[in-house]
C-alpha cells in the first residue's frame, strides 16, 4: 500500500501493529510481550559516533568541493569588477572599451557557468551525504532488529515492539535497559534517544 502522507503511513503503521497484537492475543493468551525503545538503542549502537564522524568528515569534504567552486566565481567576479572600474576611465578610446565590454560579457557568462556547476555540485552532495546517512541507518537497524530478535529469543518473549510506535505501554514492559545489557553498555551510562543531535 503507497501512501503520501508519513504521517498517515505511520498511524496505519500503528494500527497493524496494535490489531496484530490484539489478534494474536485472541489466539493465545499466554504471549509474553515487551517493548524497547530502538532509538535509543540506535544511539548507542556500537557504530553510531563511528557513523557519525563519517558523516561529518564526508560534510565536510564535499563542503570543501562547493567552496572551491564558490572562490573559483569569487576571483571571477573581482575581475569582472576592476574591468568595470577600467571601462568608465576617459582616457580609453573607442576599441579599448570594446575589448573589455567583451572581456566583461566572457566573465559573466563563465560566472553563469560557475553558478550552475556550484547548484549541480551541491545539489549532488548532499544527495550522496542522504544516502549514505540512510546506508548506516538500515545497517545499523538490521543490526539491531536481529539484536532484539536473538533477545526475544533468549528471554522467552513472543513481541517485542518498538516504545515508539505505540500510544503507551506500560513502563515494566520496557526491556531497553536488559538489551542496552546484552550488547555489552551499561544502561546508566547510556545516552538517551535524544542526545547528541
Amino acid at each position: 500500500m503507497r501512501f503520501t502522507n508519513n504521517g498517515r503511513y505511520e498511524k496505519m503503521k500503528k494500527l497493524l501493529i496494535c490489531a496484530a497484537i490484539i489478534a494474536a492475543g485472541a489466539v493465545h493468551a499466554e504471549l509474553k510481550f515487551a517493548t524497547v525503545d530502538m532509538l535509543k538503542l540506535m544511539r548507542n549502537h556500537p557504530d553510531y559516533d563511528r557513523n557519525e564522524r563519517l558523516l561529518e568528515s564526508t560534510d565536510k569534504d564535499y563542503q570543501k568541493k562547493v567552496d572551491s567552486i564558490k572562490s573559483e566565481g569569487e576571483a571571477l567576479q573581482a575581475e569582472g569588477r576592476k574591468l568595470m572600474e577600467q571601462s568608465t576611465s576617459p582616457i580609453l578610446n573607442e576599441k579599448a572599451k570594446a575589448d573589455i565590454a567583451k572581456k566583461i560579457a566572457d566573465i559573466q557568462q563563465k560566472l553563469y557557468a560557475i553558478e550552475q556547476r556550484y547548484r549541480a555540485e551541491a545539489m549532488r552532495c548532499h544527495q550522496d551525504l542522504q544516502e549514505l546517512r540512510q546506508r548506516l541507518m538500515k545497517t545499523t537497524a538490521d543490526d539491531l532488529k536481529e539484536r532484539v530478535r536473538k533477545f526475544s529469543e533468549l528471554k522467552g518473549y513472543d513481541i517485542i515492539i518498538d516504545s515508539n510506535a505505540t500510544a503507551y505501554s506500560k513502563p515494566s514492559l520496557d526491556v531497553t535497559d536488559a538489551v542496552l545489557s546484552d550488547m555489552g553498555i551499561d544502561p546508566a551510562k547510556a545516552k538517551g534517544a535524544n542526545e547528541g543531535k
